[in-house]
């Protein structure tokens, strides 16, 4: 006790050993809906379902355990929401890379995140994003996932005049995930824990009696984690089609682990005087469990916002997040639950998900078009040409355009315009 009290310095967080463990728990609970939804989605890109799910259990705990012994934060890292979609639908799906060689990007991308994190220049790419594109990504990253959400649930459907249209909502996978999102909304505002994965659970039970689902059990030893393990093609990674790709990993990896890393550490009470001490070491926890989710099998792992429910609980050091971790491997054993959830069942906290991520837009400037403007147009490209990809170019791009046009180039950092650089070249030597 003492030792655990001395290395996760709880006395002087004000915390216990009790308080720790018990907030892990309301973490994990919170963020578990990723073990079913990660298989569901890379398992649209071709991937193996079983060896995803093992691959989504140890990069989240490895992820997780190393924010909790190295920086000591109770912070959850498990593989991102969007990101994923990304890897799936956009980069496999849509571009019609192997999803070997999307792997291989996920890596690059996670060591240019180390790479920055240890250089210390996290700060200087940071600053110089405009907030209006910053808070426009997770935006739109939102409507991409709202878009994959409904399209799974069966609530829209392809029409060939109106190219999406709205679906037969007398199927029951239609009903089903409306009767689950519903009820994933009523429980978050109750403050129910674990509602998205009760959402998940509960129309997986209603599966089996009017969707034909079989149930297979729940308890069986961990399926092979062999057809994932390494299977990432480097060099077709580095080809120049997929340089883009990286670069969207990255932006995104960059943006999404620094926002959820001091908004968690807000909520704590870990900042002092407006910055986190650690916040370093946690960067360098993210980006190390990016490269080995990639070697696992699995895309980008990233910090969740969820800690903040365990923040809530009481957390306050590491070892909330070792507990999370513990968790994760335990659920290594629950394979058989995970396999027979089908994706009209996770498509409710997919698109509840999307739901909160919108939330970002009250902070852009809404009076300076060529903040919003751009802003918008990062926003809506991603879900209408499916791919975050898109947006981000022509967000960067309109962005640099529309400042030059109207005189204000100097307030253009150099940054800005070598991205929008990049990404033109890309659109116009390159193609999609």
């Amino acid at each position: 006790m003492n030792a655990l009290n001395k290395f996760f310095r709880l006395d002087e967080n004000g915390t216990t050993i009790r308080t720790e463990l018990l907030a892990g728990l309301t973490t994990f609970l919170t963020m578990a809906y990723i073990i079913f939804v990660n298989p569901s989605i890379l398992g649209d890109a071709g991937m193996p379902k079983d060896a995803v799910f093992v691959a989504t259990c140890i990069a989240a705990a490895v992820g997780t355990l190393i924010m909790g012994l190295y920086a000591n934060y109770p912070i959850g890292l498990a593989p991102g929401m969007g990101l994923n979609a990304y890897f799936a639908y956009a980069v496999v799906k849509g571009m019609g890379f192997p999803w070997q060689a999307a792997l291989g990007a996920v890596l690059i991308s996670g060591c240019l995140f180390l790479l920055v994190s240890v250089l210390r220049v996290r700060e200087l790419i940071i600053s110089s994003i405009p907030r209006s594109l910053r808070t426009a990504i997770p935006a739109g990253i939102g409507l991409f996932l709202g878009i994959i959400s409904l399209k799974s649930a069966g609530i829209i459907a392809a029409n060939p005049a109106t190219f999406v249209t709205l679906g037969d909502l007398h199927q029951p996978p239609a009903v089903m995930a409306i009767i689950g999102f519903l009820v994933i909304v009523a429980l978050d505002r109750l403050k129910v824990r674990g509602a998205l994965l009760i959402g998940i659970l509960l129309v997986t039970v209603l599966s089996f009696v009017f969707g034909g689902n079989h149930f297979s059990g729940i308890f069986a030893a961990p399926p092979s984690i062999a057809p994932t393990l390494l299977q990432l093609d480097i060099k077709g990674a580095l080809s120049m089609g997929l340089l883009n790709v990286v670069l969207v990993f990255f932006l995104v990896e960059l943006f999404d682990a620094t926002g959820t890393l001091m908004g968690v550490a807000t909520r704590a009470g870990l900042m002092k005087e407006g910055k986190m001490e650690r916040l370093n070491k946690a960067l360098m926890a993210d980006s190390t469990a990016i490269v080995a989710g990639s070697l696992l099998g699995t895309s980008s792992t990233t910090a969740y916002i969820e800690s903040a429910a365990g923040v809530q609980a009481g957390g306050r050091t590491g070892l909330t997040a070792v507990a999370i971790a513990v968790l994760f491997l335990l659920c290594l054993f629950i394979a058989p639950l995970a396999g027979v959830v089908p994706a009209y069942a996770t498509a409710p906290a997919l698109f509840f998900v999307a739901c909160l991520m919108l939330r970002e837009l009250v902070h852009i400037d809404w009076e300076d078009t060529t903040e919003c403007v751009p802003a918008v147009i990062t926003a809506l490209v991603m879900p209408f040409t499916y791919s975050i990809a898109n947006g981000l170019a022509l967000g960067f791009i309109s962005y640099a355009a529309l400042k030059l046009l109207t005189g204000r180039a100097k307030d253009v950092s150099v940054v800005i315009w070598v991205i929008a650089a990049i990404f033109l070249f890309k659109l116009i030597y390159l193609g999609e």
